[in-house]
């Protein structure tokens, strides 16, 4: 293990190997870079007789319990550091984020005991604060403002619910990206906050049990040392009672002969049932479980079983007296919605809204009404129905976009709505539930021309023939004359999730320079329901990947993007996307970032919540998964002797979501390797976890990092 003092020179090296390159005007683009040397151990290990490397195993370590580590991660970004802030265009795209960022957010209003509460974001503020009116039109009064809770700007607000009175607000705390959260409660009157705290609460809802209390899901005190890495099992909701501490909670429900199972507790909008629904991973694939509250001084909490088998998706939608409402694909892939009455002697399920050709994302009782979410080719449309099912009025959005919200309880009169499209950031509606008339809520006042630019959905052929939706912004002007420019190419395609438009900054500061950009709606998403998923994992996996080239392939061919102005982007399974297709094509590509990606596919399933995704990768130890995860896993299976992209792998030292050290070990490898004269560089953030609750001035740093880096090696050039 290295020294202090010999840390400190070989970090000095690297700065100084970079600034030496940087003398001459052509380094960038020619020059190799003298990458931190890393220790590479001479570990093999036998699986289902095939020798496989993993030469830096230690590089799983937690940085911040390994001095070796948290060394690497110094040595490392100090040479990408050095590199990037030498690209010319880094500062104008920081600019450029800054103010597209800068406009005043709001988030959906909630309604509880005639009080409003809020989100709002001034504009540059790292976290947004939370606002409460007295009425609809009653002055704001600030409750909550997560600024002023770490110097950093890394502590946020995630979630948060007021009582049915309006008395108290529920609310859970995140600290430095980690999935752990810290549950708190206001007295929203006075502003004060309550003593009760609660701790290790993870993939949570919270929910108010009347005004006592509330549920919440947590796991065990992690043993010390583990919190960051350890696998997560035994998760179990309780019940906490206000003022008095978590270890007097009461259980709720676990099952201990089911260790991997998760719970997912909610309480009905009228507070009539709390529904308990039971997974195993990522698939939506659920038990479900249901207390009577109005019987539980009697019964206890006692769970009753509604649906015993995890084969399908249950989506609770609300209650209406002894009514529970679900949107299922149950005998459904494309989702139908059904009620079932618990006050029969034998309740069954009866549906209400059957099957379509679009996807039935949810649906929420507003007044005596029900609003139904569909995704029609990746883009929201909104109908309103009563509750016999029949059709009322479709709801007309401003195009291809994405329509949030639609949250109320039955009686309700309003509902409040977002709509968000690549070019046009969120705004906020208000609903009048009777007439279908909506009003403006919030607005926000952008500092760009939307009109410029020109939204289309393409549909492109795949390797195997399937027709995959895309879709492609581009200034109108630079359209209409038929010129190519340099694309970025966004995908995921995976575990179910849907791509939809929706804006951001970062993506109009690369619209704005000239560029470009593309989202590709993959299979093994949940564009189109089970099948598109199902097409796209496990032993299909490949088809996501095909998907991705097939696209790259296809903004080429039509001149969108001239031939090495492609740069290609995803996060998470999406960094494993990126580091997939740029091993198997790295011809077709300018430039790469790998965010936050799953790397290391032979070891995924090892730490914190990795076990879960096997629904959607399969298990390492079983014979036929490892064969279709060693194919293309990206760690071992970068080349050597072939010239690839620039690559820029970004990743934080405290995501325990997706841990780093699958990003460290591919680059590692892939500084390792013969690839190219172009960069593979790792931007390693502090305190940024997976990517929620990232403050504003991270979200810009990195944004101008990774626009930067992408525009030098596709051509894109100095923005206006």
């Amino acid at each position: 293990m290295a020294s202090r003092s010999g840390r400190s020179r070989s970090i000095l090296a690297a700065v100084l190997a970079v600034t030496a390159l940087a003398t001459s005007p052509t380094w960038a683009d020619t020059m190799k870079l003298n990458y931190p040397e890393t220790r590479r151990e001479p570990l093999v290990e036998q699986h289902f007789g095939e020798a496989i490397a993993d030469p830096y195993r230690w590089l799983e370590n937690d940085v911040r319990n390994d001095k070796e580590v948290a060394n690497w991660v110094e040595r490392e970004n100090a040479v990408t550091r050095q590199y990037l802030d030498t690209l010319p265009q880094r500062g104008r795209f920081a600019a450029k984020i800054r103010e597209l960022i800068d406009y005043e957010r709001f988030g959906l209003p909630t309604k509880a005991g005639g009080r409003y509460f809020y989100t709002r974001n001034s504009g540059l503020q790292n976290q947004a604060q939370l606002f409460v009116r007295e009425g609809l039109r009653g002055t704001p009064r600030l409750l909550l403002d997560p600024n002023s809770w770490a110097k950093d700007g890394a502590t946020a607000l995630d979630s948060w619910k007021p009582s049915e009175d309006g008395k108290h607000l529920l609310f859970s705390v995140q600290d430095g990206g980690s999935d752990w959260r810290l549950l708190h409660v206001l007295d929203v009157a006075t502003g004060k906050q309550l003593p009760d705290e609660v701790r290790w609460a993870k993939f949570t809802q919270i929910d108010w049990v009347g005004a006592e209390g509330f549920v919440y899901s947590r796991f065990p005190t992690p043993a010390e040392g583990t919190a960051f890495q350890g696998r997560n099992y035994d998760h179990a909701v309780y019940y906490h009672r206000l003022g008095t501490p978590q270890d007097a909670d009461q259980l709720v429900f676990a099952t201990p002969e089911q260790r991997e199972l998760n719970h997912e507790a909610d309480v009905t909008q009228d507070g009539r049932y709390l529904v308990i629904r039971s997974s195993s991973g990522t698939d939506r694939r659920q038990q479900v479980r249901y207390v009577d509250l109005q019987r539980r001084t009697r019964d206890g909490w006692n769970p009753r079983t509604l649906v015993a088998e995890a084969t399908n998706d249950w989506k609770l939608v609300a209650s209406t007296g002894t009514k529970l409402w679900f949107v299922t694909n149950k005998d459904a892939p494309h989702y139908k919605l059904v009620v079932i009455d618990l006050a029969e002697r034998e309740p069954q399920f009866r549906q209400v809204v059957g099957e379509r050709v679009e996807l039935l994302e949810r649906a929420t009782i507003i007044g005596n009404h029900l609003v139904l979410n569909y995704l029609k080719d990746a883009a929201s449309h909104a109908e309103i129905v009563g509750l016999d099912g029949k059709s009322v009025r479709d709801l007309t959005l401003a195009g291809l976009g994405t329509a949030s919200g639609f949250d109320g309880k039955p009686g309700d009169p309003e509902t409040f709505y977002a709509y968000s499209s690549f070019n046009q950031p969120a705004a906020i509606y208000r609903m009048d539930i009777a007439t279908g008339k909506s009003e403006p809520f919030a607005q926000p006042a952008i500092k760009f021309d939307p009109a410029k630019y020109l939204i289309e959905q393409r549909f492109y052929t795949s390797k195997d023939g399937t027709k995959v939706p895309m879709f492609v912004v581009r200034n109108k002007a630079a359209a209409a004359a038929g010129k190519a420019q340099p694309t970025l190419l966004y995908g995921y395609g995976g575990f179910d999730i849907s791509l939809t438009p929706g804006y951001s900054a970062v993506r109009m500061a690369w619209l704005e320079a000239g560029g470009a950009f593309a989202m590709a709606n993959l299979r093994g998403g949940g564009e189109y329901g089970k099948e598109w998923h199902d097409a796209g994992r496990l032993a299909n996996k490949q088809n996501v990947f095909d998907d991705f080239i097939a696209a790259g392939e296809y903004l080429i061919a039509e001149g969108i993007t001239p031939k090495g102005g492609l740069s290609i982007q995803g996060g998470s399974n999406g960094g494993l996307l990126v580091g997939a297709v740029v091993n198997q094509r790295p011809d077709l590509f300018a430039a790469a970032n790998a965010a936050v990606g799953v790397m290391d596919m032979l070891r995924f399933d090892r730490f914190t919540a990795g076990r879960y995704w096997v629904d959607d990768y399969g298990y390492p130890e079983k014979e036929a998964d490892f064969r279709v995860l060693r194919k293309y896993s990206p760690y071992h299976n970068i080349r050597s002797g072939v010239a690839y992209p620039a690559v820029l792998v970004t990743t934080a030292d405290t995501d325990d979501r997706v841990v780093p050290g699958h990003s460290f070990k591919y680059t590692a490898a892939l500084q390792h390797a013969q690839a190219g004269d172009k960069p593979h560089l790792i931007r390693i953030e502090t305190r940024a976890g997976h990517g929620s609750g990232k403050p504003t001035d991270k979200v810009i740093d990195e944004g101008a990092d990774i626009l930067a880096f992408l525009a030098k090696w596709s051509g894109l050039g100095t923005p206006q």
